[in-house]
C-alpha cells in the first residue's frame, strides 16, 4: 500500500485519525515516538517556530524545505498545512501544490479564506483553484479543502452550516479529498455537515472543543490540533526557564 493509500485509509468516519500537528523534524520525531500513524504540519506553529508568523508569511521555499526535511526524517505520511497555496491564481497555486507533492508530502490543507484580506474567496473561484490543483498533483494526493466560515463568524447556526455544506459539496465535485471545518464545535451542526458532504470531515481540537469520543460519535474522520501543541509546549518552556533562572 502506498503512503497515499495509507493516509487516505486513516480517514474513517466515527474512528477519526488524530493529527497532533508538528512544525519541524524534532517535533515530528516526538510525535512519531508517541505512536502517531501520520503527521501533519500546522502553518501557525511552523511560522511561529521560525519567527515568521502565520498567514503565508513563511516564505514558500522555506515551507517546502521544512516539509522535505520532515519527509526525509520519518516513514510516516505527511500532510502539510499549505494555507492558500501561495497564490489566488488557480494555475500558480496548482504549480506550488505540485512542488509540494514532488518533495514527498501525501497531502495538504487548502484554505478558502482571502489571506491578508477579508472574507472568503467566491465559491466558483475556490472550486477552480481546487480543480487546477487536482489536475496538477494527480488523483492520489489528499487535498483537504478547508472552509473558514466558522472562523470568520462567531454565531454558528443551521444557516451557516448550510453554507458550509454548499461549499463542501462543491469542493468534492471540484476534486477535494477531505473537508476541514475548523472551529465548528456544535455537534448537531457537525452531524448535519457530515451527513450532507460526501467527503471525510476534519475537525480541530481547540480548548473547550468536544472530546475525541464526541467527535467520533458525530462522524468526524480526522481530528487536527492546529497551533495548540506548539502553544502549550512554549508555555511549558517559559515556565521551566523561569524555574531555572530563578
Amino acid at each position: 500500500m502506498s503512503k497515499f493509500d495509507t493516509f487516505a485509509a486513516l480517514h474513517v468516519p466515527g474512528d477519526p485519525v488524530v493529527l497532533y500537528n508538528i512544525w519541524d523534524v524534532g517535533s515530528a520525531l516526538a510525535v512519531v515516538a508517541a505512536g502517531a500513524r501520520a503527521l501533519a504540519t500546522g502553518s501557525h506553529p511552523v511560522g511561529d517556530a521560525a519567527g515568521f508568523g502565520d498567514g503565508e508569511k513563511v516564505p514558500l521555499d522555506f515551507a517546502l524545505a521544512n516539509a522535505r526535511r520532515i519527509v526525509a526524517a520519518t516513514d510516516l505520511p505527511l500532510s502539510v498545512d499549505f494555507e492558500g497555496a501561495y497564490s489566488v491564481d488557480p494555475d500558480a497555486g496548482a504549480a506550488n501544490m505540485k512542488a509540494l507533492a514532488e518533495i514527498g508530502a501525501v497531502g495538504c490543507n487548502f484554505e478558502d479564506q482571502v489571506i491578508g484580506g477579508e472574507g472568503l474567496h467566491p465559491l466558483d473561484l475556490q472550486c477552480r483553484r481546487i480543480a487546477a490543483a487536482r489536475a496538477a498533483v494527480g488523483t492520489d494526493f489528499f487535498i483537504n479543502a478547508r472552509t473558514d466560515l466558522f472562523l470568520k463568524v462567531k454565531q454558528h447556526d443551521e444557516a451557516l452550516a448550510d453554507q458550509a455544506i454548499e461549499r463542501g459539496k462543491a469542493f468534492a465535485d471540484a476534486g477535494a479529498s477531505g473537508f476541514f471545518v475548523p472551529r465548528l464545535g456544535d455537534l448537531k451542526l457537525v452531524e448535519r455537515v457530515v451527513k450532507a458532504v460526501p467527503l471525510p470531515v476534519n475537525a480541530i481540537a481547540y480548548p473547550g472543543a468536544p472530546s475525541k469520543a464526541e467527535w467520533a460519535s458525530a462522524g468526524i474522520a480526522r481530528i487536527s490540533h492546529g497551533p495548540f501543541p506548539h502553544k502549550a509546549l512554549m508555555a511549558q518552556l517559559t515556565e521551566a526557564a523561569k524555574a531555572a533562572i530563578g
